[in-house]
């Protein structure tokens, strides 16, 4: 993912919810900030890891990392729902199959990536999202 991309969702996840400000606390301290919260959240979600992972990494505790997930899903479904989850219209219908047909697979709305490719030295972060690929033969 682009900087430029990572700051815009930043950006609105924060405009929708003002848990992700940083606040001081109650001595006057400044609080976890809005990309602390955001990044362990990021890493969870790419990477699989556990909301206590993100303590050693984030300095961030289980209890936040886990509430800042959950806000942090509600804000981007709110934010988003209009533009990218939503049934697609005829005129994204349309598109949609010019490209199939652009690509050889006229008629074809959507598909799933049946690839299968060996990756040798896979990084071990990607290891699990790469292993979940099913090859019948």
């Amino acid at each position: 993912m682009g900087m430029s991309l990572f700051f815009r969702i930043v950006g609105k996840v924060e405009a929708r919810d003002n848990y992700f400000v940083q606040r001081r606390d109650s001595m006057g301290r400044p609080g976890l900030s809005t990309l602390q919260k955001i990044t362990a959240v990021f890493r969870m979600l790419a990477y699989g890891c556990s909301a206590d992972a993100t303590d050693e990494y984030i300095k961030i505790g289980e209890s936040t990392t886990i509430e800042s997930l959950k806000r942090f899903c509600c804000a981007i479904v709110e934010e988003f729902v209009g533009e990218y989850l939503r049934s697609p219209n005829a005129t994204d219908v349309a598109r949609l199959l010019c490209i199939g047909k652009d690509r050889g697979f006229p008629g074809m709305l959507g598909s799933l990536d049946c690839m299968h490719w060996k990756w040798k030295n896979c990084s071990t972060a990607w290891a699990a999202n790469m292993q979940v690929v099913v090859d019948p033969q």
